[in-house]
């Protein structure tokens, strides 16, 4: 089983455990590193086996790192999992000493984590492509941004979880923020292709 990563500064993880966020977009990067395919043509197929490919113009072609109808598990530091009584039993059905779980780097540091010890899991329902900024009012809802319609005088706000001191007219606003905060400083303006996966939490 594969694994997935979600932000946990900007509340991320915790959105998609509350079903908050059903939504990811994942930069498409090329071999060289580069992320704007400007100037290139492209075709993204949906193979019988729910995997997505991108071809370019130029017979590369690049997959995305999940399909359609795969179950993948969140991935969280096993420090936060030490009240979860699913992920106890998983460690004794997965051969992990509970004894041994603090002298693991995946203790701390949810990169090295071990999938199958994940009590949380979320399933692939489609895949697609599309420019970054092409995002839709109701699909930056749908990667967690907060709507506000209690703020008195200002209307309807936006913002996402570790947003200090201000808040954003616009969901589209508060996305362009939090994507600068998640993948660097100038990935919005870059305007990258991006996967597009919508998913839905395993109860």
């Amino acid at each position: 089983m594969k694994k997935i990563m979600f932000n946990d500064k900007y509340g991320l993880t915790q959105a998609v455990l509350e079903g908050r966020k059903t939504q990811t977009r994942r930069i498409v990067y090329t071999q060289n590193g580069f992320v704007v395919f400007d100037g290139e043509d492209f075709q993204l197929k949906k193979l019988d086996n729910g995997q997505a490919l991108l071809t370019l113009c130029n017979n590369r072609f690049k997959t995305a790192h999940y399909k359609i109808g795969e179950t993948i598990a969140i991935a969280q530091k096993y420090e936060d999992l030490i009240k979860n009584d699913d992920f106890y039993r998983l460690c004794g059905k997965n051969g992990m000493p509970l004894e041994c779980i603090k002298y693991e780097r995946g203790c701390n540091n949810k990169m090295f984590v071990r999938a199958d010890l994940m009590p949380h899991h979320i399933r692939i329902t489609n895949i697609r492509v599309e420019r970054l900024q092409d995002i839709r009012e109701e699909d930056c809802l749908k990667e967690g941004i907060w709507r506000d319609d209690n703020v008195g005088l200002e209307g309807t706000t936006y913002w996402y979880h570790g947003l200090a001191n201000s808040s954003f007219r616009t969901a589209k606003e508060a996305y362009a923020a939090l994507i600068d905060k998640i993948s660097g400083k100038g990935t919005w303006e870059s305007n990258p292709w991006v996967f597009v996966y919508n998913f839905y939490l395993v109860k």
